[in-house]
C-alpha cells in the first residue's frame, strides 16, 4: 500500500485493536420446526431432518440440522431485542452497500434439534481494494458453535464486503 492509500484508509486504530476479539456470546436454540422449516426452503428431502423416528433409527439423537442451520437466536425483549450485531458492523465505515463475500461452515458434530448453541463472534482481520464499483472494505470474521455440553460443533467462516 502506498503512503497515500494508507492516509485513505478506512481501517481505524479502533478497528485494529478488535481483530481477535471475541464480542458477547449469543444463544441459538436447534428446534424441530427451524430444522424441517430451513431443509425444505434449501430442498432437503432426507427424511432424517423432518422424522424424528427415522432419524433416530439411523443412529441420530433427533431431527438432524440440515447443513447451514445453526440454530435461531433467542429474544430477550427485556435485553434490548437479543439481536447481535455481526462483527466489523459496528464501526463507522463511509461505505453504504454490503454483500456477504462468501461463508464457509467446517462441521466437527452433528447438530440436531434439542441442541442450545452458543456462538462466539470475532473479527479477524480487514482488507481493503478497489473494485469496479470504487474502493471496498472487506471484513473476516469467525464465529465458534459450541453445544449444550461446551464441545465445539463448527466453526463459520466468512466475509463481509463494503463498498
Amino acid at each position: 500500500m502506498t503512503q497515500q492509500q494508507e492516509s485513505q484508509s478506512v481501517i481505524t486504530d479502533e478497528m485494529r485493536a478488535a481483530v481477535g476479539k471475541e464480542g458477547e456470546p449469543a444463544t441459538l436454540e436447534v428446534d424441530k420446526t427451524g430444522c424441517r422449516m430451513f431443509a425444505r426452503a434449501v430442498g432437503h428431502t432426507d427424511l432424517i431432518f423432518y422424522d424424528e423416528d427415522y432419524a433416530k433409527s439411523k443412529g441420530y439423537r433427533g431431527i438432524v440440522a440440515p447443513p447451514g442451520f445453526l440454530g435461531t437466536q433467542t429474544f430477550k425483549p427485556a435485553a434490548g431485542g437479543g439481536a447481535q450485531a455481526r462483527p466489523g458492523m459496528g464501526f463507522s465505515i463511509p461505505y453504504k452497500r454490503v454483500l456477504n463475500g462468501g461463508t464457509e461452515i467446517e462441521y466437527f458434530d452433528t447438530i440436531c434439534a434439542g441442541d442450545v448453541l452458543t456462538a462466539r463472534n470475532k473479527i479477524t482481520g480487514f482488507n481493503e481494494r478497489s473494485g469496479s464499483m470504487g474502493p471496498m472494505l472487506m471484513t473476516n470474521r469467525e464465529t465458534t458453535f459450541t453445544n449444550q455440553d461446551g464441545k465445539v460443533v463448527a466453526v463459520e467462516r466468512g466475509t463481509v464486503i463494503q463498498y
